[in-house]
């Protein structure tokens, strides 16, 4: 056995208390989102060679493609796939998922929203960032309650559906069409104000079509007319949370709507997004990005963003990673785990363990403890899964503080096991026994399944 599990054996039982190894860990529904295209597609990813998927970056799971509109379907019913489709896949085949915003007014382009939808009758504004509403401003904002502007948008919505809408590659899709930069705010574009009934029906266009990925609201919906029941509603509609102003200044305003999060945290992975990290840095306000781990404890966030080039974030950023790492969504911990030393044959055996969540999060995907006997060849031998106890359930605390839960299972022997020596494996999965959740544990067969000690069968007189 690994001299990193403190194992101790009586006459009849084997405990293990395995010592924890620090991993980071990339498990279903939390870690690290990178922003690949960041609206300016140019922005975080295009310093990455095609064959690059950051395999160095600790805990990455997503790859967040924000675009604008026109990227997609600059002209009619006529749509390019393949601007989101071939950085996708780059992760996609290392097991990673993606996500998407796209946007429908930006500070950098004219049309954010194809040109198109303008000359099919449209009403929008010229705007000047900072300025708002100007009449030959460089930038064009749809009015957002525009009925020709929503029937284009309603059909472009619904081919995107088609595609994406229940994939499995797909983490979650932000409500992006109302906002400079599908932010939820007017702030840097035309600076008027909507109401509650548009806010509603962005949200409404896009619950109609995505039936079963997880959608996101943006915190900043709060600013347009109806203010919190925007968010209110997004939560009676399944909407997740997402806010993205971490850090845009710092201090006591390094964020401000933890408070909000407390409705979506235990239902909903909550998404953290930070301000673009090289312009918080610069003007002082990131410090040492402590705030940053703050905001992840505060909001109990399943995902947190690397917003700027990916490893100069790293480097600079590498003991916050690896802290922010250790809380980020849900960590589930194997604090103790205990059986026979022997068992009969075509009998029952018994399995105890101690179970703690250490993330700030539920680990809301699910998952049961399983306890895999593999043979002297490391062949599957046996699966024993206690249906009756998943992790879901585990609570969680402040910093080493969560309470720990005890599993006690007895698991039949099936009739063809025979007697001999087995190696003693536990994960945690689906009720069938196939492994879904890293664990912080040493002795990893590769597969999510943990090696813990030995078991004898023998065959009774």
């Amino acid at each position: 056995m690994n001299t990193s599990n403190l194992s101790v054996s009586d006459e009849a039982w084997t405990t293990v208390r395995p010592e924890g190894t620090g991993a980071a860990l990339e498990n279903p529904g939390m870690g690290w989102v990178f922003h690949h295209y960041d609206n300016v597609p140019a922005n975080y990813g295009s310093r990455l060679e095609p064959s690059d998927t950051l395999d160095d970056y600790p805990g990455l799971t997503v790859i967040y493609l924000r675009i604008p509109w026109s990227y997609i379907e600059p002209e009619e019913g006529k749509f390019n796939w393949a601007v989101l489709d071939t950085p996708a896949q780059r992760w996609i085949a290392k097991g990673k998922q993606i996500a998407l915003r796209i946007s429908c007014s930006e500070s950098w382009m004219r049309y954010a929203t194809p040109e198109w939808v303008e000359k099919a009758g449209a009403k929008g504004f010229n705007f000047q960032p900072r300025q708002g509403v100007v009449e030959d401003g460089p930038y064009w904002e749809p009015k957002y309650d525009d009925p020709v502007f929503l029937e284009k948008l309603d059909h472009f919505l619904e081919a995107l559906a088609a595609r994406y809408d229940g994939n499995p590659e797909v983490a979650f899709i932000d409500v992006g069409s109302f906002g400079v930069w599908g932010e939820g705010h007017t702030g840097w574009s035309t600076r008027l104000q909507y109401s509650h009934e548009t806010m509603r029906k962005h949200i409404d266009l896009h619950v109609k079509h995505f039936k079963r990925t997880l959608l996101a609201a943006n915190d900043d919906f709060v600013s347009q007319g109806g203010g919190q029941a925007n968010i209110d509603y997004a939560c009676e509609r399944g909407l997740t949370l997402r806010d993205d102003s971490i850090l845009v200044q710092g201090g006591k305003n390094a964020y401000f709507h933890a408070a909000m999060a407390q409705s979506f945290w235990e239902r909903l992975p909550v998404i953290l997004e930070s301000e673009h990290y090289g312009g918080s840095r610069d003007r002082g306000n990131w410090k040492d990005g402590s705030q940053y781990l703050q905001a992840v404890e505060e909001y109990h966030a399943s995902y947190a963003s690397i917003h700027w080039w990916p490893r100069e974030f790293l480097e600079e950023n590498r003991d916050l990673v690896r802290r922010i790492n250790l809380r980020l969504g849900y960590r589930i911990q194997l604090v103790e785990a205990s059986w026979p030393n022997t068992a009969p044959t075509q009998s029952s055996w018994q399995f105890k363990a101690l179970w703690r969540n250490a993330g700030v999060a539920p680990c809301l995907p699910g998952g049961y403890p399983c306890v895999t006997l593999k043979d002297a060849k490391s062949g599957i031998a046996g699966i024993f899964v206690d249906a009756g106890f998943n992790v879901r359930s585990l609570p969680v605390g402040s910093p080493g503080e969560a309470e720990a839960r005890k599993q006690e299972s007895a698991f039949m022997l099936p009739f063809n096991l025979s007697s001999g020596h087995y190696e003693v494996f536990v994960s945690v999965g689906t009720v069938t026994g196939t492994p879904r959740i890293a664990l912080p544990l040493p002795d990893g067969d590769g597969q999510r399944r943990y090696r813990l000690g030995v078991l004898d069968l023998v065959r009774e007189n």
